[in-house]
Formats: structure tokens, sequence, C-alpha cells
């Protein structure tokens, strides 16, 4: 079946990092469009970042550029989003996703197909 688990989630204070990890089964990940979006209590989900299944291009929304790069491995069917500096408006659950448009706007939670449970990132002290 279509699946995608993320993993990496932890409490960190303010200037930390974290790298999250996002597994795909079920297609392979150069196949659909990949984007991470995250979304804070109270809050609607947003989108973080997107990398295009074609030729790896990379978008990201104001709020992280700069701080999160997103990457793809193929053989091991994963994507990962690092996350430098932290700040505590990053506190969220993050959430891979598949299947929808990668452009310069980063992505609409609408149009994408498959989601993972989502993983906790606090930044707090």
């Amino acid at each position: 079946q279509v699946q995608l688990v993320e993993s990496g989630g932890d409490l960190v204070q303010p200037g930390g990092s974290l790298r999250l990890s996002c597994e795909a089964s079920g297609f392979t990940v150069d196949f659909k469009h990949l984007g991470w979006f995250r979304q804070a209590p109270g809050k609607e989900r947003e989108g973080v970042s997107c990398i295009a299944s074609t030729d790896s291009t990379r978008y990201y929304s104001n709020a992280v550029k700069g701080r999160f790069l997103i990457s793809r491995d193929i053989a091991k069917n994963t994507i990962y989003l690092q996350m430098d500096n932290l700040k505590p408006e990053d506190t969220g659950v993050y959430y891979c996703a598949a299947g929808g448009p990668c452009t310069e706007v980063v992505g609409n939670a609408w149009a994408y197909d498959v989601w993972g449970q989502g993983t906790q990132v606090t930044v707090s002290s």
C-alpha cells in the first residue's frame, strides 16, 4: 500500500537543529512531487518545502528559507528536512505528503494525495 512515515521530531532549544525523515512505500520518491507541511495548534496547515520529482528543484516558504533544506535519497526512497536555527514559531506537527504540485508557491495541502502520520517538533527553552 502507498504509505509515508515521518520520524525525527523532538524537543529542541531555539537555535538548535533537527533532521526529519520521510520514508515512502508503494511508490518511488522520484515519481511524485513531495512536500513538507506543518501545523501548529489552532493554526492552519502550511507548506514548508517541496522537491520536484523530475529535476529535484527545491522550494521553500518564506518563513523557513535560508534555514531549512529538503533533500532526497532515491536508493532509500526517503526524503529529509534539515532544520537549522530553529525558532519557537517553527513548533508544530510536521507532515510529509506526496502527489501535489511543487512550484515556487510551495504547495497546497488539498492537492496532495498521500500523507504521513506526522512528527512533533517543539522548539522551546
